[in-house]
């Protein structure tokens, strides 16, 4: 494993001590925080590129352009349709960073007991 992927803190950082395992959430993130905001703003743009996306694609299916006279795909169809598959994947990433974004905020927000059980 290289130093950019390794789990252990190897420079001082609060709240760590050298040497520690480091959160499997801030593996690649090495403590980058979303906002609660920002984070709702991301959650909220995957939902409406799924609404959106969606309806493009029932229009781009029903529409005279997307069909030849031989009933076979047009390009416009096929560019249209590579353009749709795109935004779902990409409004699918965003809304999940969103998510995790902000159900961390909720897990800083709530004190976990580690003495119960």
């Amino acid at each position: 494993m290289n130093a950019v992927h390794s789990r252990r803190v190897t420079a001082p950082r609060p709240g760590f001590a050298p040497g520690a395992l480091l959160p499997r959430s801030q593996l690649f993130t090495r403590g980058m925080r979303i906002t609660r905001r920002t984070s709702l703003f991301f959650l909220a743009f995957g939902v409406w590129s799924w609404i959106i996306w969606i309806t493009f694609a029932k229009n781009l299916w029903a529409s005279d352009q997307s069909w030849a006279a031989d009933g076979s795909p047009t390009a416009y169809f096929f560019v249209h349709a590579v353009l749709t598959v795109v935004s779902f994947v990409l409004g699918t990433i965003i809304g999940v960073i969103g998510w995790r974004a902000l159900q961390a905020t909720k897990t800083k927000q709530e004190p976990v007991d580690t003495h119960a059980g």
